[in-house]
């Protein structure tokens, strides 16, 4: 289930950003952004990652949620004036593994987000579902510069 809260923070980051890009006042803004997600149930984690979302991050995000476990589409998305409301599915990328249904809503402005999400699926047959969130705010207007290597 701890594997469910990259996919989470994923949908959450992309959401705002999905936006029509002809209105660029309705997109997240570019920046340093702090995110806190947490697993609701059927158990409860928390973890909170530091992001940095580039302008380059924001137009990638408009393709649709997703991340580097797992491969999301969302037939089912409305983000519009401060809302967010998106329904689909999603299926690991490696290993293999039966599909999760993801639903979520939530709201939005250009600098903070927070969107609460359900998902369902199936573990050696079994049902197993769940809730899960994320509250996100912008942090800085610019990342902080990279460690040297």
């Amino acid at each position: 289930m701890k594997a469910i809260l990259p996919l989470l923070a994923a949908a959450a980051l992309a959401a705002p950003a999905a936006a029509q890009p002809s209105q660029p006042d309705s997109t997240i803004l570019p920046g340093y952004w702090e995110s806190t997600n947490r697993l609701l149930s059927p158990i409860r984690t928390s973890k909170v990652e530091r992001r940095c979302i580039t302008p380059a991050d924001v137009e990638k995000f408009l393709a649709g949620p997703s991340n580097r476990h797992y491969d999301c589409s969302y037939p089912s998305k409305v983000i519009d004036n401060g809302v967010i409301r998106m329904a689909g599915t999603c299926v690991k990328r490696k290993g293999g593994g039966g599909k999760i249904k993801v639903a979520g809503e939530g709201a939005y402005t250009q600098t903070s987000f927070n969107i609460t999400a359900t998902i369902a699926t199936e573990i050696a047959g079994i049902p197993l579902s769940g809730r899960a969130s994320t509250e996100a705010r912008r942090i800085a207007d610019s990342c902080p510069t990279p460690p040297p290597v």
